[in-house]
């Protein structure tokens, strides 16, 4: 099933350790893909993405001089980006909520946890190419459909027609596991925040 299903899917694989490509294209290998290009650094991907956009993006978070949350950011609003809705993937081995947030932010399709396994790769492509979110722009963000935000609220003061919903201070720096960061990245119809920016008329689209 894997060897047809990513055969034509063409995907840039990022990151500054050279057995992490390698071990990304021998998994990406295994699950059919034959179209693999990589690079070490951010500041050569971007220039691979704006002379041969790829279909598909997979990049580590921590790099020099240009780290994976700055290249997601070109792909999704530089205007020379020659493909603002391109899937991507990061990876890292850090799973901290704050930084799961901040690559949701930056327009992250989908999070993997280092060390990468062949079948979580799998099913975060299949969700990016067969089940991929709409895209949304609200304010500055510009990327696929978000969980509404979560804020702290003083109950004795909160504000009952906020739509915003609560965080235990105990949850702000836990570390997520694989599934907690997948349904995070992936909200349904009553916590998307596309559906709250359709029906306020704003700009919402399918990739």
């Amino acid at each position: 099933m894997w060897n047809s299903y990513l055969k034509n899917v063409r995907v840039l694989v990022v990151d500054d350790q050279d057995f992490i490509r390698s071990l990304l294209r021998h998994i990406l290998g295994v699950l059919g893909c034959t179209h693999i290009t990589d690079s070490a650094d951010g500041e050569s991907a971007w220039q691979i993405i704006r002379d041969s956009p790829p279909d598909l993006l997979i990049v580590d978070w921590e790099m020099e001089p240009m780290d994976g949350i700055e290249l997601v950011g070109k792909v999704r609003s530089d205007p020379t980006s020659p493909d603002k809705f391109m899937p991507v993937i990061m990876i890292t081995a850090h799973s901290e909520r704050p930084r799961i947030i901040a690559a949701r932010d930056a327009g992250v399709n989908e999070f993997v946890m280092k060390p990468v396994s062949a079948k979580t790769l799998f099913s975060r492509l299949n969700a990016v190419i067969e089940h991929p979110r709409r895209f949304v722009r609200a304010g500055e963000y510009f990327g696929p459909d978000r969980r509404r935000k979560r804020v702290f609220v003083d109950f004795e003061r909160r504000d009952g027609k906020k739509k915003e919903e609560v965080v235990d201070a105990a949850d702000v720096n836990k570390q997520m596991n694989q599934d907690e960061i997948n349904e995070m990245l992936n909200p349904d119809a009553e916590d998307s925040e596309a559906a709250q920016a359709e029906a306020a008329g704003a700009d919402v689209k399918t990739s």
